[in-house]
């Protein structure tokens, strides 16, 4: 068994929305595609990942390391990257593959790069187990599983040219009829006046602060971070997210030990040593604060593995584990890994973010549906993508 041929392509993200700092105007996404000597009904078996929402394609480093040190491995040793099993690819063994002579540190766009090839290692294992990659996952890192559901949010609440209050309810109105019960909006865009506005028009339809998380994206420095931590203290978030630089720790442990509602932070943190360090410096509280690490911007799933790890063996639990993204990849991690939960980007990040109908979303759960892998498949607007990289 061997992967055959290996294929990307850079995707639009659809839509013009921006955070507090990023216009997503120009933004894609790197998808790629693992095919292999299998054959299952007449085509090869392949799996498709992506590297993740919220950073640009990395085609580049993609087609000029890492596809050509896959596929040279492929073509001369191909079984040195098969588990012990030998019916299965290992894809611990595929990331050091795609990452030799790669020095360490540096981490950026690499990281997602390599993600993208790691993670459709995962589905290309569930599909030709026939299982849901939730299913694989768990199995192999021996968890049973949450095959109920995990808790979700629908993420949104950007800024827009035609930014009102009376839309951003609107849009979270839209998201409730979908089944949503809490929600997560941006700050730092506006005024903190404004903001404060944004935040109560959202209230009145999530109903209460504990459904409802506001988020920085990076852009505060200290004084403004702490004025922000005052004036959204009386409602009662559910969190305060991503307030500074990610990797400002000393910023994240002063607004932690200032404020008493949670905080969250982590998307922007690409290894295992960035997640240590958040740790040690970065003021996180056992049980309470949130890390919200994403495989396919840090190396895939190996790395992230390792740091819900990381953070267990210093007394922090996996259920304070989010995974930022809102598509299907991390709703699977987060089933299959047994985390606090996931986002969704339903109106948002097309044809990437959000989950196809037939996952379940309702009671504060998302579940994933049968489908062999990710399921990406099953998401109307991403098959023409798909299609286009079988040929």
């Amino acid at each position: 068994m061997r992967i055959t041929a290996i294929r990307e392509i850079s995707v639009p993200l659809e839509g013009n929305v921006a955070n507090a700092l990023v216009s997503f105007a120009e933004h894609d996404v790197s998808l790629v595609a693992l095919e292999t000597d299998v054959i299952r009904n007449g085509r090869p078996v392949t799996g498709y990942a992506f590297d993740s929402i919220g950073r640009y394609a990395q085609g580049g480093i993609l087609r000029e390391r890492m596809i050509p040190r896959l596929k040279a491995e492929s073509a001369t040793a191909p079984e040195s990257l098969l588990d012990a099993s030998g019916d299965r690819f290992d894809a611990a063994k595929v990331l050091r593959t795609i990452l030799r002579n790669e020095k360490p540190g540096g981490h950026g766009d690499r990281a997602a790069a390599a993600g993208a090839i790691e993670l459709a290692v995962w589905d290309l294992n569930a599909k030709l187990a026939d299982e849901p990659a939730h299913v694989t996952i768990s199995r192999h890192f021996a968890r049973q599983g949450k095959h109920e559901g995990v808790n979700v949010y629908a993420a949104g609440g950007y800024y827009y040219p035609d930014e009102s209050t009376e839309r951003l309810a609107d849009e979270f109105r839209a998201y409730r009829e979908l089944g949503f019960d809490a929600f997560k909006m941006k700050i730092g865009g506006a005024t903190l006046a404004q903001d404060t506005a944004r935040i109560e028009a959202a209230l009145k339809v999530a109903g209460e602060g504990q459904r409802l998380a506001v988020d920085a994206n990076g852009r505060f420095d200290l004084s403004t971070a702490l004025a922000y931590a005052e004036a959204i203290a009386p409602y009662d978030l559910r969190w305060y997210e991503e307030i500074g630089d990610p990797l400002d720790y000393d910023l994240n442990r002063q607004v932690a030990q200032a404020y008493e509602g949670r905080i969250a932070t982590g998307e922007n943190l690409f290894s295992v040593q960035d997640v240590n360090n958040l740790i040690r410096f970065g003021g996180m509280r056992k049980g309470k604060d949130i890390f919200q690490m994403d495989a396919g911007l840090a190396y895939g799933l190996t790395e992230y593995a390792r740091m819900i790890d990381a953070m267990e063996s210093q007394g922090f639990d996996r259920a304070q584990a989010f995974p930022h993204g809102g598509h299907l990849i991390n709703l699977h991690i987060a089933v299959g890994l047994e985390l606090g939960g996931c986002e969704a980007y339903p109106g948002v990040f097309q044809p990437f973010g959000g989950y196809p109908a037939g996952c379940g979303v309702g009671g504060g759960l998302v579940r994933p549906t049968d489908a062999a892998g990710f399921g990406l498949e099953e998401k109307e607007a991403l098959r023409p993508w798909l299609a286009r990289l079988d040929h």
